[in-house]
């Protein structure tokens, strides 16, 4: 048995290798990324070329990753400004619900972000950047910077 959930409208690159228990759906991934166990991949993500996405990872809808990426085991990304469950009315929410919520989050190339890491919604990470592991990325970090800490703080300028 495989248990690897991959719907249809996924795009898939050549040479992307994926491994078990992992869960994708109107996503893209470019050509030569790896893919670790347990990890969801939404719709309307984008992962470049030449990437390793780590277990344990979810990379929600509107998230974009460049290119030769590092994205560590555990790492999570959110896009919603505020999270709730139920409408005003007390109903579920619907995906209409929260649409006007949602914030995009820009990766650039050759970004590595550690283990454990949270990257809060509607951030934008310049290209080279260093995200340390179990931090809290709640401002935008400019290329070659090294972010570390809750919340994240720069240890290092690009």
């Amino acid at each position: 048995m495989e248990f690897v959930s991959i719907s249809d409208d996924v795009v898939l690159g050549d040479d992307v290798r994926i491994y078990r228990f992992v869960n994708l759906y109107g996503c893209q991934i470019g050509d030569g990324t790896r893919v670790g166990t347990f990890v969801e991949i939404q719709k309307g993500a984008s992962i470049g070329k030449s990437c390793k996405i780590s277990s344990h990872t979810f990379i929600c809808e509107g998230v974009s990753i460049g290119d030769g990426c590092f994205v560590g085991h555990g790492v999570l990304f959110i896009n919603d400004k505020h999270p709730r469950a139920v409408t005003e009315a007390g109903e579920p929410e619907s995906e209409d619900d929260w649409a006007g919520r949602f914030v995009p989050t820009t990766i650039g190339d050759r970004v590595s972000i550690g283990s454990g890491a949270i990257i809060m919604g509607g951030i934008t990470v310049g290209e080279g950047a260093l995200i340390g592991a179990g931090a809290v990325v709640t401002r935008d970090v400019a290329p070659g910077e090294t972010v570390a800490g809750v919340p994240a703080r720069v240890m290092r300028r690009g």
